[in-house]
């Protein structure tokens, strides 16, 4: 049979989540490929823990003062750019030892399109010979500058399990490809684009298989993404696969389908975790419960952790739906709140769910399950004032604080209005949350400032439910409030040691520290209280200097003012 190699390709940023990298569309494609007679392998380049550090891209200069340093506080955010995955070189020579006749690369992300390229750079470079085809979400919305790179022969827009393996052919048999759906190719330079295509009916391609995943296992245990349903059928201004969007509209497999995926694979791996990456997976509310009593008979005796972390609409959660999720295998709830505000909730296209979200995260309490909201801030004409709201209305609830900076996603309504007030970022690279994209009504400095007041608010919680609650305001040691971001001063001496630190805090992408003998959680005890008694967010290096984050006084004020002022709610189902 006739190979096909599908990449999914390396990025570099501050962080990865594994969970979520997955390659769940390049395995649906291999899947069809192989029901029409081709081999399919996968080269994933993200499942390996090489991550190698870069010095800082000159795009992303304005981001120093930002994240200069390492912080070992519990609050943290990040610190060292990296290229997470294989090397390019990897890929190439890997592409090269397999000898495929065709290449299919994934360009999934806008911000990491430009690693997309670079890898299909050097497989040309190293396989001069063979047909590369590029595919996924920035390839759909922008063919012409991606068909004019020497390095991609053929785009495919849209969906291609049904469109793959029509190129193969036609490649196979050296027939014309300007009849397959979704293409974009050139042709004595001339430039051909088919409009996108998008699978009618999603029960008709096979099932995905994902078996020898081993990298992606958690807790020795395997894990499965399950994708349900595709597109949304809600219209928020902000998301890429929105009613509003370019995307193909919103399509459900059926639970039939999506049953006998789980139960496939469940017969040959140990799976202890699986998450749906669908948009909007609860909104039928029969389907939805008729998934959760199929999946409780494939699992009847085993503790399978269920969550969808692209986030559930809070209306669509009674009762019944969490008893049923609770009792399947869900542990925690991802809440998409949006914003708390009225007037943002309007400019996002979204309707006032804070009453349903209330709702469901009591009835998620009282059935054992923990909530994390999710809110944006940093969005076009949308106030730093508004979103420090929507941090103190999440404060008082029982539920994780989790605060997305926006970006302009490519596709969305929001992406042209960004595009019409002329704020767009110059390259896509920096279209992504971890770069503030933005410098609009919600500056750099106040979006930065919200995501660390984002980070104090949850270990506040942390703290109420350790039972320690919220430390009084304590003046810091003579001398340090009067310091500036670039002024330090050591307290090793004066915070009691304990246990080295033996990984380093989530997102910085720091080293340990085995000399070092720091507690961190007495570390942000101390830089806790200061903060509430003069509203300045220090942070603590790897050689115990204690320094002073640039962040927007004002913001910080009201929310150390006000923090001390509402009844914080934790976090904890017990």
């Amino acid at each position: 049979m006739a190979l096909v190699v599908l990449v999914q390709p390396p990025i570099a940023d501050f962080y990865l989540t594994k969970k979520r990298t997955i390659p769940y569309g390049l395995l649906s494609m291999a899947a069809s490929l192989k029901a029409h007679g081709y081999d399919a392998t996968i080269l994933d380049s993200l499942a390996t823990n090489k991550a190698k550090p870069l010095a800082l891209p000159d795009a992303f200069a304005y981001l120093t003062p930002f994240y200069g340093r390492p912080d070992q506080s519990l609050f943290c955010l990040f610190h060292q750019f990296r290229h997470f995955g294989y090397s390019f070189e990897h890929i190439a020579r890997t592409v090269q030892k397999l000898k495929p006749f065709l290449v299919g690369i994934s360009s999934l992300f806008s911000p990491y399109h430009a690693t997309a390229m670079a890898t299909a750079a050097t497989i040309r470079k190293w396989n001069p010979d063979i047909s590369i085809v590029m595919g996924g979400h920035h390839p759909t919305l922008f063919p012409e500058a991606v068909i004019a790179s020497p390095s991609v022969d053929y785009v495919l827009r849209g969906e291609g399990e049904e469109t793959l393996p029509l190129l193969c052919r036609a490649l196979e048999h050296g027939t014309p490809v300007d009849q397959i759906p979704g293409i974009a190719f050139q042709d004595a330079g001339k430039i051909k684009i088919n409009p996108p295509h998008w699978t009618a009916d999603l029960s008709r391609l096979p099932v995905p298989d994902q078996k020898n995943q081993g990298y992606y296992r958690r807790k020795n245990q395997d894990a499965l993404v399950i994708v349900a349903s595709r597109g949304c059928p809600m219209p928020c201004s902000y998301c890429s696969v929105s009613a509003t969007s370019a995307h193909g509209k919103f399509r459900r497999r059926p639970v039939s389908r999506v049953l006998q995926e789980i139960q496939s694979q469940a017969h040959r791996q140990d799976i202890g975790f699986i998450d749906f990456e669908d948009e909007n997976l609860s909104l039928d509310k029969p389907w939805f419960l008729a998934l959760l009593a199929g999946i409780r008979k494939i699992f009847p005796d085993k503790n399978v952790e269920l969550r969808a972390m692209n986030g559930l609409y809070p209306p669509s959660l009674d009762e019944e739906i969490i008893t049923a999720m609770a009792a399947t295998g869900f542990k925690t709830l991802n809440l998409s709140l949006g914003a708390a505000s009225r007037t943002q909730l309007q400019r996002f296209s979204r309707p006032d769910v804070r009453a349903a979200h209330d709702r469901a995260v009591a009835l998620a309490r009282q059935k054992n399950l923990s909530c994390v909201s999710y809110i944006i801030a940093g969005a076009p004409d949308q106030t730093p004032e508004a979103s420090l709201q929507d941090l103190l209305y999440l404060a008082a609830r029982p539920t994780l604080a989790g605060l997305s900076i926006f970006y302009p996603a490519p596709g969305s309504r929001d992406y042209d209005r960004c595009r019409t007030l002329g704020i767009l970022p110059e390259n896509f690279s920096l279209m992504r949350a971890t770069a503030f994209p933005l410098d609009h009504t919600t500056s750099r400095l106040q979006a930065v400032t919200l995501l660390r007041l984002c980070r104090i608010l949850n270990y506040i919680k942390h703290r109420i439910d350790m039972g320690q609650g919220l430390p009084a305001p304590q003046s810091p040691p003579p001398g340090v409030s009067a310091f500036s971001a670039s002024t330090d001063i050591t307290l090793s001496s004066s915070i009691p040691a304990s246990e080295n630190i033996s990984n380093p805090a989530p997102g910085t992408g720091e080293s340990p520290v085995p000399d070092l003998c720091i507690n961190r959680d007495t570390i942000s005890e101390n830089l806790l209280t200061w903060f509430l008694y003069d509203a300045k967010i220090r942070g603590m290096d790897k050689d115990g200097q204690v320094y002073i984050h640039k962040t927007d006084p004002a913001l910080c004020k009201k929310f150390a003012t006000k923090i001390c002022e509402i009844s914080t709610s934790g976090c904890s189902i017990h």
